[in-house]
């Protein structure tokens, strides 16, 4: 049990997540008089049975916590995956591509034991439950354990999400059983899932007494399942994997302060790098959206370690902060970077206690874990962890994110806890909140609906709800131009909590990724 328990505790608490039931899950911790922490640990178990593709304990993640009801500094625990200590020979690899269709495009994904890195969700959970909580685990774990018994409705959402994975998620009966039906196929919006699988071994995870043992038999069972078919992960990968506790990076616009993931991942540097630049431009120039794409362009540059792109460099040298250039390049370039499917939690309390949670699995690596009821990752089959080719990664290395789940302190002691889904346009979906919320002045609400923007690779996406005079002025300034007809899930899944100076609590859910919230009573 955690170290928190003398702690005060604010019943009324907050919390934005991706799935009703997840955020019903935290709630009824809080309710129970459980901590945020507590409500955060709860949520992921939640996410883990009801949005299986996004989260899964063979995943992995990252939280951002602040204690501020004992004054501590915000720590980012990241129990992200890790690549193996050493790599099959690729004659013994079970690695191969599918075709997956998102409705709008098509994407290759690679999967098979082979595409499986190191989960660290398990070790990740018992630590911050070691290091933060004050309800036992096994009370914790209790809302993920009853949804996953009694079962939890699919929503539209999720059935959306099956639809798009179908090629990895129906190709065997134990995928096929643990997600749908042998009979019927993959669940659909309307059906009623339940994991039996899954609810047994969360239920021996709560046994915290027997926590070491059960740690053991969890990573034998993946060792095991890699020698027959096929994986890299080995008993020194699994046994060696370490939760690290960073210092988080931190940035400013305005009189906002942004905390956010550090290096080794590059989604916060990045965010950080933006708001650099953002912060020297003087407030009364405004933040036109042709400013912000060239902003998000500069960012590109800086990630590719080639210049300023198409900015003006004469204009715009002077915003560039070379110290947060020259970290990116030492700290983050070095490690592999995985752009995989996500989700996010947000959880505060009445005293501003946080915790900002984003989630991966991948998109699964294709089989269940035997008697499990989950899938590990395919964090392997990311094209940037093989530059040299598939099998290429560096051996024992943490794998980099987009990932950044953030906090927005702003100026007399209002607070914002935020994050993000959305592979490589999370940095950019974070951005435009945090500018909304602090630049524009826009409550929770409006920050999250507004449409968005992403540039990548020269093109400029441009999300449906931008009037049409304002598209035409970005398709005047930008060679390459996108035009979505309506909000879509592309620009990300932005799930955020308030504190606002006067004590009010505030949640909302990014709709274009089914989010939900709630405000406990």
């Amino acid at each position: 049990m955690g170290d928190r328990m003398s702690n005060p505790i604010s019943r009324h608490g907050a919390i934005a997540a991706g799935h009703p039931e997840t955020v019903a899950a935290g709630i009824q911790v809080l309710e129970n008089g459980g901590n945020v922490w507590d409500a955060a640990l709860a949520c992921m178990a939640a996410a883990c049975v009801v949005e299986p593709v996004l989260s899964s304990l063979g995943g992995g993640g990252f939280m951002l916590v602040q204690d501020r009801s004992s004054g501590t500094r915000p720590v980012l625990y990241d129990f992200f995956a890790q690549t193996p200590g050493k790599l099959r020979r690729a004659n013994e690899t079970d690695f191969f591509p599918v075709t997956v269709d998102f409705g709008t495009a098509q994407q290759e994904f690679h999967i098979g034991t082979g595409a499986c890195a190191v989960p660290g969700m398990v070790p990740g959970m018992y630590t911050i439950h070691r290091d933060l909580c004050s309800m036992p685990l096994s009370a914790i774990l209790k809302p993920a354990i009853d949804i996953a018994r009694k079962g939890a409705v699919v929503n539209d959402f999720q059935a959306f999400l099956f639809g798009v994975v179908r090629p990895i998620y129906d190709r065997n009966v134990e995928s096929l059983s643990t997600y749908g039906s042998v009979e019927n196929g993959l669940a659909v919006s309307g059906d009623i899932l339940r994991n039996l699988d899954l609810a047994e071994v969360l239920e021996t995870m709560g046994n915290t007494s027997n926590a070491d043992n059960f740690l053991s038999e969890f990573n034998n069972s993946i060792v095991r399942f890699m020698e027959e078919n096929g994986g890299h992960i080995r008993g020194p990968d699994v046994d060696g994997y370490i939760v690290e506790k960073r210092e988080p990076l931190k940035a400013v616009i305005d009189s906002a302060r942004i905390v956010t993931n550090s290096p080794p991942s590059t989604g916060g540097i990045l965010i950080a790098f933006a708001l650099s630049l953002l912060h020297q431009q003087a407030v009364s120039k405004g933040l036109s959206n042709a400013m912000l794409a060239r902003i998000m362009t500069a960012t590109n540059g800086a990630r590719l370690e080639s210049g300023l792109g198409k900015l003006d460099e004469m204009a715009f040298d002077r915003l560039l902060d070379q110290k947060l250039v020259e970290r990116y390049r030492r700290e983050v370039s070095a490690s592999p970077k995985s752009h995989r499917g996500t989700t996010h939690i947000s959880v505060i309390d009445g005293t501003g206690n946080t915790a900002a949670v984003t989630l991966s699995n991948g998109e699964g690596c294709g089989k269940i874990l035997p008697g499990m009821g989950f899938m590990l990752n395919n964090m392997l089959g990311e094209e940037d962890i093989n530059p040299l080719g598939f099998g290429g990664w560096a051996t024992n290395v943490r794998l980099s994110s987009m990932m950044a789940p953030t906090f927005i302190e702003h100026d007399e002691s209002g607070l914002t806890v935020l994050g993000s889904g959305g592979s490589n346009r999370i940095r950019t979906a974070i951005l435009q909140v945090i500018c909304n919320l602090v630049r524009h002045d826009m409550v929770l609400e409006d920050a999250i609906v507004a449409p968005r923007l992403h540039m990548e690779n020269g093109n400029l996406s441009i999300e449906g709800g931008f009037s049409e005079q304002e598209i035409n002025h970005l398709k005047s300034e930008f060679d390459s131009v996108s035009v979505w007809p309506e909000r879509n899930m592309f620009f990300g899944g932005v799930h955020g909590v308030q504190l606002s100076h006067n004590g009010e609590l505030t949640a909302f859910g990014d709709p274009r990724r089914g989010g939900f919230s709630r405000v406990t009573k």
